[in-house]
C-alpha cells in the first residue's frame, strides 16, 4: 500500500505498520499463491519520502513504448492534475502524448500526437494529512495538464532510464507546483508488451457489423470479447460475478483483481491507458475499454454485448453477441529479399503495429 501526505511522527509509525500489514491484503496473498511465492519468505520494505507538491502542478505515468503495441520506438506520456494517484487508479482520464524517439534524439520536436482527457478531478491534500478529491475547473478541464516542454523533458528522461536499464520501463513522475521541477517518483520494468513474441501475428476481426454501438471509450489491447453484462458498483458484490461475464464498473483498483481474472471483457467509466485497469487487462490478455464515460448507465445487467477492441484506439461496445473470428500466424524465419519493403497503411491507428512485421 501507498500513503500520502503522512504528518508527524506517530502518523509515520502507524503508517508504516500498516504498510507491513499489506503483505496480507487478500491482493497480496492471492498474488502469492498464483505464482507460487511462499508466503513466509516474502520480504516488504517501508520506503518513507518528502512529497513532490504536485497536489498544486500535475503528475502521471510514463511508459518507455507503446503500452497497446509494443512498439518500442516511442515514448508513451499521460497527465493529470493534482497528486499522480488519479491517473494510476483510474479516478481520471488523463491527457495523453506520443513523443518519437529517433526524433527526439535528433533534438527536434517529437511530439507525434496528443489527446485531451476530461480530468474531472483531482487529489489534493487534506489539512491535518492525507488526500482527497476535489473537482476541477471549467479551465483545467479543458487545458492541458502537462506543456509540451514538460512531455519532452519527460520522453528524455525515460529514454535515460530506459538506457540504464536496458530495458522498457513503467514509470511514474510529479511536478511540483512550488519550484515547476519535474522529479521521477518510480520506476519498474514494463512486464507486458515488452514481451510479446516478435513475428508472431495474433490477430481478431468482426465477422458481423454491429449497427448499435452502445457506448465508446479507450480501447486496451486488440481483442474481441463477449457475454452478459454484470454491473458491479464495489467488490463488496464479487460474489456476484460468474465466469465469463463481461465487467462494467465505474472504476477499479487492485483489489478488483479477482473479478477481473473471471472476467471475458472489462469496461469502466473512468480512467486511461495506463490505469490499472488497462495494466491488468494486459496482463491477462483481457479486452478492456476505459474511460467510457456513461457505461454504467447505458448498460444494463444481463445485457448481451460484444466488446470490440481491434478497430483502433476507440474501443466499441456493440449490443448482442456479434460474431468474430481469432487467428495466429508464426512467420518463423523470413528469407532476405533485395530490396526494401514499404507497407501503406490506411488506418493511422495500425502503424505501430504493422511497422514491427519482419
Amino acid at each position: 500500500e501507498t500513503y500520502l501526505n503522512v504528518m508527524g511522527y506517530e502518523d509515520m509509525k502507524k503508517k508504516v505498520h500498516l504498510v507491513f500489514a499489506s503483505l496480507f491484503t487478500d491482493r497480496a496473498i492471492s498474488y502469492r499463491h498464483d505464482r507460487g511465492f511462499e508466503h513466509q519468505k516474502v520480504q516488504l520494505c517501508a520506503t518513507c519520502q518528502k512529497m513532490v507538491r504536485s497536489e498544486t502542478g500535475s503528475a502521471g505515468v510514463v511508459f518507455s513504448l507503446d503500452t497497446e503495441s509494443g512498439f518500442q520506438n516511442v515514448v508513451f506520456v499521460t497527465s493529470a492534475w493534482g497528486l499522480g494517484e488519479t491517473v494510476v487508479g483510474g479516478t481520471v482520464n488523463p491527457d495523453e502524448w506520443y513523443v518519437f524517439k529517433p526524433t527526439l534524439a535528433e533534438g527536434k520536436d517529437a511530439i507525434l500526437a496528443r489527446t485531451m482527457g476530461s480530468k474531472m478531478v483531482k487529489m489534493t491534500y487534506k489539512a491535518g494529512g492525507g488526500t482527497g478529491l476535489v473537482d476541477t475547473s471549467v479551465a483545467e478541464q479543458t487545458a492541458w495538464s502537462a506543456s509540451d516542454k514538460d512531455v519532452t523533458d519527460l520522453a528524455v528522461m525515460a529514454v535515460k532510464i530506459e538506457k540504464h536499464y536496458g530495458r522498457p520501463m513503467d514509470i511514474e513522475w510529479a511536478r511540483d507546483g512550488d519550484d515547476g521541477k519535474i522529479y521521477i517518483v518510480q520506476a519498474r520494468p514494463e512486464t507486458v508488451a515488452s514481451q510479446k513474441k516478435v513475428g508472431f501475428i495474433e490477430d481478431y476481426k468482426m465477422l458481423e457489423k454491429g449497427k448499435d454501438i452502445v457506448a465508446t471509450g479507450r480501447a486496451v489491447g486488440k481483442r474481441i470479447g463477449s457475454g452478459k453484462v454484470n454491473l458491479l458498483k464495489s467488490i463488496d458484490e464479487m460474489s456476484k460475478f460468474e465466469k465469463g461475464q463481461v465487467l462494467v464498473a465505474d472504476m477499479t483498483d487492485p483489489d478488483w483483481e479477482p473479478i477481473m481474472k473471471k472476467a471475458s471483457a472489462i469496461i469502466t467509466n473512468r480512467g486511461g491507458r495506463t490505469c490499472h485497469a488497462a495494466i491488468i487487462a494486459r496482463e491477462l490478455g483481457i479486452p478492456a475499454i476505459v474511460g467510457c464515460g456513461d457505461a454504467t448507465e447505458k448498460l444494463a445487467a444481463g445485457q448481451e454485448v460484444t466488446v470490440s477492441c481491434c478497430e483502433g484506439d476507440t474501443g466499441n461496445i456493440y449490443n448482442g453477441l456479434l460474431k468474430f473470428e481469432r487467428t495466429e500466424q508464426d512467420l518463423g524465419v523470413l528469407p532476405k529479399v533485395g530490396m526494401k519493403i514499404m507497407m501503406n497503411v490506411g488506418n493511422p491507428e495500425s502503424a505501430f503495429t504493422f511497422g514491427q512485421l519482419p
